[in-house]
């Protein structure tokens, strides 16, 4: 515990955990940029949670970043110079599921034409990011679930037990309402993925932010084009906004 505390004081000090200014734009993990009160918020939350281990849920729409959270978390953590795995849990099916995350023995099924390891043992002593949580079937949750509980797992095909060291990030876009349906998502695994949640906001709500990213966006392509950076005249700027 005080080698932990020590950690942080140390990155605190040495202002790991920052927003820097760059060209007038607020900047935390590199690709995260925003200086609203919403941003601003985040980025003094990441600052507060990166150096922990706590297990973190990030809500929002589609398209708002949530990806980008949870690098910036990673980045600033203690774990940064260990893997960070990102899996998009929605998309596996029933069949892909366990060999995805967990692994499997050459043999264990009919394609199984070599050993695998799974994306946790990836993530040992750094970041497992899964996204889309939201999207998986209660018996998918459950497999999930004793993982999460007992911190370790087995191959398909094995019984060796392997422990696991992992930050568990996951992001959904769907409502903690919505996910807290009994019907649809075990209360227990919520427990389990949410001792932080992180509401990430749409451009609507951030204000002048859509212009610092235009403007971003705007240099980042004129660089990698070679053309002379443009700026955005007023009526382009209102109609963005």
């Amino acid at each position: 515990l005080l080698g932990i505390i020590k950690e942080a004081l140390r990155k605190k000090e040495n202002k790991i955990v920052s927003v820097s200014q760059q060209n007038g734009d607020s900047v935390i993990g590199k690709e995260l940029i925003g200086e609203s009160e919403v941003m601003e918020e985040i980025f003094l939350k990441i600052g507060k949670i990166a150096p922990t281990d706590a297990n973190i849920l990030i809500l929002g729409e589609n398209g708002t970043g949530k990806d980008l959270i949870a690098k910036a978390i990673h980045q600033e953590s203690m774990r940064a110079d260990k893997p960070f795995i990102k899996v998009d849990v929605g998309a596996l099916t029933e069949s892909l599921f366990e060999s995805e995350l967990f692994g499997h023995k050459k043999g264990a099924f009919t394609d199984a034409r070599e050993d695998r390891i799974g994306r946790f043992e990836m993530a040992n002593g750094g970041t497992l990011f899964l996204d889309e949580i939201g999207n998986i079937s209660l018996h998918q949750q459950a497999k999930l679930l004793s993982v999460l509980q007992n911190r370790q797992i087995s191959r398909i095909g094995s019984n060796e037990i392997i422990p696991i060291d992992i930050r568990l990030i996951c992001a959904t876009n769907v409502s903690l309402a919505e996910l807290g349906n009994e019907n649809r998502f075990r209360k227990d695994l919520i427990y389990r993925i949410n001792t932080v949640e992180i509401m990430m906001p749409p451009l609507r709500k951030r204000g002048n932010d859509i212009i610092l990213l235009a403007r971003h966006f705007v240099r980042l392509y004129s660089n990698k084009y070679m053309k002379i950076t443009p700026d955005f005249d007023k009526k382009a700027m209102e109609k963005l906004l």
